[in-house]
């Protein structure tokens, strides 16, 4: 059979099975916003059943819909922060409506300095504020011991001049993704400031989206267009560290989820866990199809495929017999991975698909009596698009493969051979075989 027929049949077959998806897609546009709370921690908890973090699904599925109902239109996944924090249980996790920071490496005179402040002016730097010693190679020439004074006293007023007009701009927060030492430190604290210098690239961006601040590369002409601001901000003892918070942010909507835990490796799990159920309700917040997961979509589409390949003629009703058939490859693989006998399982989704329980899928719950159960009721649930995109690109990758109709190989020649065709050098370069 000619490679370019058997595309033309999984080329068809992929049209016939998306439009299908889009028939077959069912609508959570709930039309109450207690409704769709509840269809979104349902997908959240579904999500968790199968993770490490089960036992607490229904405890961080409400924790995953408030951080995504937190976000703006476009649901930028940067503006939810994760942070761990060893020590405690999971029930200890803190959700904050805002960002949240570990206390970053600290100068003295940190101590003297206010940790809390009421809707207060934020400016964000990408400035060093330290004096740095000279380097190894630095040599400065002078005739009078006199002139090296002047080169100290231009260097302390450099600095100063800078920490001047910071404090003439009415912030009380301030945060550099560069050092911050411990003169400017002093300095912020005697004025009743605050300030966190080698604050990460990541927690500098969502506060700047959060308070509506810009980050700034200059000291000067700083306006209070510039400034960010936020409801309150505060220091907080969270496990054995600090951290700093900024709630009651005016700009872009931004969540921080602080885990807790008995170790690294247990909150990395729940940490990979929980952004699976946010990519979820992200997904089902933003397209408002579903279609039933477990394998059910996929083989509701072998049973339809199956049936049009019967009434048409040809090899191509082979051939889409074969994309059907691939497409129960699914429900096998989640049948193996759940130690569930595979063949069982396909023979009971097959009888029950062909008795029109289009949303029968593979059933992995712990509990679970029956081997087959309906996934749209029981919240087993995948977006649509993602089903469109992901049967889409496989078949493409498919035909990409079988268009390829000769491979092109060049041979090792094994010049120890008494046969071997011998080469010769000629200008340099490899001559042609004589």
């Amino acid at each position: 059979m000619h490679p370019q027929l058997i595309i033309k049949g999984f080329r068809k077959a992929c049209v016939l099975a998306k439009s299908k998806i889009r028939e077959l897609s069912v609508s959570i546009d709930a039309k109450t916003p207690e409704e769709r709370r509840m269809l979104l921690e349902r997908c959240a908890s579904t999500s968790l059943s199968s993770k490490l973090v089960s036992g607490q699904s229904a405890f961080f599925s409400k924790m995953v819909v408030d951080a995504v109902d937190l976000l703006d239109e476009d649901l930028d996944l940067n503006m939810i922060g994760m942070k761990k924090e060893t020590g405690g249980s999971l029930q200890e996790s803190i959700f904050v409506e805002g960002v949240a920071f570990k206390k970053t490496f600290s100068y003295a005179g940190f101590e003297q300095a206010p940790k809390s402040f009421e809707a207060p002016k934020i400016v964000l730097l990408n400035v060093e504020l330290e004096l740095k010693s000279e380097k190894e190679n630095a040599e400065v020439r002078i005739t009078d011991p006199k002139d090296y004074q002047k080169f100290v006293d231009a260097e302390w007023n450099i600095i100063y001049s800078k920490l001047e007009s910071l404090v003439k701009t009415g912030a009380k927060v301030v945060l550099s993704r560069l050092a911050i030492g411990d003169l400017a430190t002093q300095y912020f604290a005697d004025r009743g400031i605050f300030c966190a210098g080698r604050v990460t690239d990541e927690d500098l961006r969502r506060v700047a989206k959060a308070t509506g601040g810009q980050i700034q590369t200059s000291t000067n002409t700083i306006t209070d267009t510039m400034l960010g601001t936020c409801g309150l901000f505060e220091e907080r003892q969270v496990g054995s560290h600090r951290y700093n918070f900024f709630t009651g942010c005016s700009g872009s909507k931004s969540a921080t989820i602080i885990l807790r835990g008995g170790g690294d490796q247990f909150i990395d799990e729940a940490e990979r866990s929980l952004h699976d159920a946010i990519m979820i309700v992200r997904r089902a917040s933003k397209h408002k199809t579903v279609v039933g997961g477990g394998g059910a979509i996929e083989m509701e589409l072998s049973k339809y495929l199956h049936d049009y390949a019967r009434t048409i003629p040809g090899k191509q009703q082979m051939i889409i017999s074969l994309f059907a058939k691939a497409l129960e490859v699914i429900p096998r693989q989640l049948s193996d991975n759940a130690g569930l006998d595979s063949t069982d399982v396909l023979n009971q989704l097959r009888q029950a698909h062909a008795e029109g329980k289009r949303w029968a899928g593979v059933n992995l719950a712990s509990d679970a009596s029956k081997l087959v159960h309906d996934s749209i009721d029981s919240y087993v649930w995948e977006p649509s698009l993602v089903k469109l995109n992901s049967i889409e690109a496989a078949t493409e990758a498919a035909c990409m493969i079988l268009s390829v109709d000769e491979t092109v190989k060049n041979a090792k020649v094994d010049n120890s051979l008494p046969n071997a065709p011998h080469r010769r050098q000629a200008g340099g370069g490899m001559g042609m075989p004589m």
